[in-house]
């Protein structure tokens, strides 16, 4: 997943981008429309609360584990986590209030600070603040669908929880499938810039050349609505993004698909998701070992099965695994 970014948007919003190609209206008459709503479903057909009572699935402090913590953080009895709040959900958007962050983020945040006995805050943030924040020790980590690389480990540490898979989101009922570089030869695909995914487009679009086919088109776009429209209008054929937000969409349309799905880091590496820390800081540890608790016990499968992200869970956390490499970073 990637370097992803997000932009700041009211619930409504959110719920434009995720409803857009199903309305008949405009834009703005959707939004008036969603501004009611309450629910969504996730692609594994479960309901999701989207009002800013989430009943969040808690879990128990654990002594041992809470004591691995800096001094510091256990002194001052919060966790400062950094989430920046896209348009997509189910990982990180505003609730129906237009304030409350909710998602998959959120809830695994609080399940980490209830293991570690520490009150969670929220600070929604921009991608790029969201480092700055962790240089700077505004934030003691970020969990916000950060993707492990090898350049990033220099300066950020690294416990994981969850995988990190791109989508192809196309118009339902096509027989296009995407598997590799191959299948998007000649086809118009939109992508955010700056990001993972954007890189591994351009590397398919530059392997389809070299073998005597075409590249890809490929159209940018940095906020939902701009690209859902795109797709809806025919402008381009497939979008490709984080795959949490493209099987959300696709689930509440009913008119859109995820036609083909791939590591976010590349055929080389695994690549997965991680709540990220600034390197050295003493709290990775804690991290790790609060996510690996709940995995245990039962408490992450509910959090992510609740938002449909079943299929990205990883059996156990690790400390600064493998990353994208370099040269792709």
């Amino acid at each position: 997943m990637s370097v992803h970014r997000r932009t700041f948007a009211p619930a409504a919003a959110a719920l434009v981008a995720a409803l857009l190609l199903s309305s008949c209206g405009s834009a703005d008459d959707a939004a008036a429309d969603l501004g009611a709503e309450k629910e969504g479903t996730a692609p594994n057909g479960v309901k999701i609360n989207l009002t800013p009572e989430q009943n969040r699935i808690s879990t128990p402090e654990v002594d041992a584990i809470a004591a691995l913590l800096p001094d510091e953080v256990r002194r001052r009895g919060t966790l400062r986590v950094a989430a920046s709040v896209g348009t997509v959900p189910p990982l990180g958007f505003y609730a129906t209030d237009d304030k409350t962050v909710i998602g998959t983020e959120a809830d695994l945040a609080h399940l980490i600070g209830d293991v570690l006995g520490l009150k969670v805050e929220i600070d929604p943030a921009s991608w790029e603040n969201v480092f700055i924040g962790l240089d700077s020790g505004k934030y003691d980590a970020a969990v916000t669908n950060v993707t492990v690389t090898e350049a990033r480990k220099e300066k950020y540490d690294f416990a994981t929880y969850r995988l990190d898979i791109l989508g192809f989101e196309a118009k339902k009922g096509g027989s296009w499938k995407v598997t590799g570089p191959a299948d998007v030869a000649g086809h118009t695909i939109g992508v955010s810039s700056g990001t993972n995914q954007e890189k591994l487009l351009l590397a398919w679009s530059e392997q389809d050349v070299e073998n005597g086919l075409e590249p890809v088109d490929v159209k940018y776009y940095q906020n939902s609505s701009d690209y859902y429209l795109a797709l809806g209008s025919g402008r381009i054929e497939a979008w490709l993004g984080p795959n949490p937000g493209t099987a959300f969409h696709a689930a509440q349309t009913g008119e859109t698909e995820v036609i083909g799905t791939y590591s976010g880091a590349g055929d080389t590496v695994l690549g997965k998701i991680a709540a990220t820390t600034k390197k050295d800081n003493g709290l990775v540890k804690a991290l790790n070992a609060a996510i690996n608790e709940t995995i245990e016990n039962g408490t992450y499968a509910q959090v992510l099965k609740r938002w449909g992200l079943d299929n990205e869970a990883v059996p156990t956390s690790e400390i600064n695994p493998p990353g994208l490499p370099k040269s792709n970073s």
